[in-house]
């Protein structure tokens, strides 16, 4: 009997491995603004609501929204003109912009379907062509689909996770495969986010260069003991300025 158990276990297991690949197989989409070839489940209607559902909870974890309603039209009109001057007016995403009333946390980032955040602590730092940038980056996360296929990618990995420990005790080693994917890909999303939003910038009248002092900005703020970057998901901030200057030469003429 234990012998027959332990068959059906392994049964089981591969048979959850393999629905999870099929599955993954069948959710493979073009990403019509980027070109790139993306695993996908969910659509950009979905997307816009889980965006739409979880910025209040997130604005409030840094402290709620920034009480300056000049400075958050400012935010807004940066964000507003990089839209309509680019291929993110064509996408069927709600673009809105927030400035977050954390004054000692440098960060930005973007919820999938496009609500977007910058906090004070950057704000203060930048002038108007480097908070371009920064919000010509976090428009490329949402346009690049992201945060959609982060969510596919981890529930791949989980069904995976749970076949093999079905079929044998080896979820932590299907596991860290799984994390060192999902760091890869998240080095990737930043860098494509970093050639989107100097397209942006250009599209919209931005100096480009001024992205590559934004890094200079991140890194000075990261200090020494920044973790190297194959331990983090962000490249290394000199990597980027590499790419983003790639990234100028190949679109400033066009």
């Amino acid at each position: 009997m234990r012998g027959g158990n332990w068959k059906i276990r392994i049964l089981i297991g591969l048979a959850i491995v393999a629905f999870a690949y099929v599955q993954r197989c069948s959710n493979k989409e073009t990403n019509p603004y980027t070109g790139r070839t993306q695993t996908i489940d969910m659509s950009a209607e979905q997307e816009i609501a889980i965006g739409l559902q979880s910025a209040p909870e997130i604005a409030q974890e840094y402290g709620g929204l920034y009480p300056d309603e000049a400075l958050q039209a400012q935010v807004d009109k940066i964000g507003n003109r990089l839209v309509q001057s680019s291929i993110a007016s064509e996408t069927p995403y709600k673009y809105e912009f927030h400035l977050l009333a954390d004054d000692q946390t440098i960060n930005a980032f973007a919820l999938p379907g496009g609500p977007v955040f910058i906090t004070y602590a950057l704000f203060k730092q930048l002038n108007e062509a480097q908070l371009a940038g920064v919000l010509g980056h976090e428009i490329g996360h949402v346009i690049g689909r992201h945060s959609a296929e982060r969510i596919a990618e981890s529930s791949f990995w989980k069904t995976i996770s749970m076949g093999a420990s079905v079929g044998a005790d080896a979820g932590g080693i299907v596991g860290s495969i799984g994390q060192n994917t999902l760091l890869k890909n998240g080095r990737g999303d930043e860098l494509e986010s970093d050639e989107l939003g100097v397209q942006f910038m250009l599209q919209s009248g931005y100096d480009p260069n001024e992205m590559i002092r934004v890094m200079e900005i991140l890194k000075a703020a990261a200090g020494p003991n920044r973790a190297p970057e194959f331990q983090s998901t962000h490249p290394d901030p000199e990597n980027r300025i590499e790419k983003i200057r790639e990234a100028i030469e190949k679109y400033k003429n066009q």
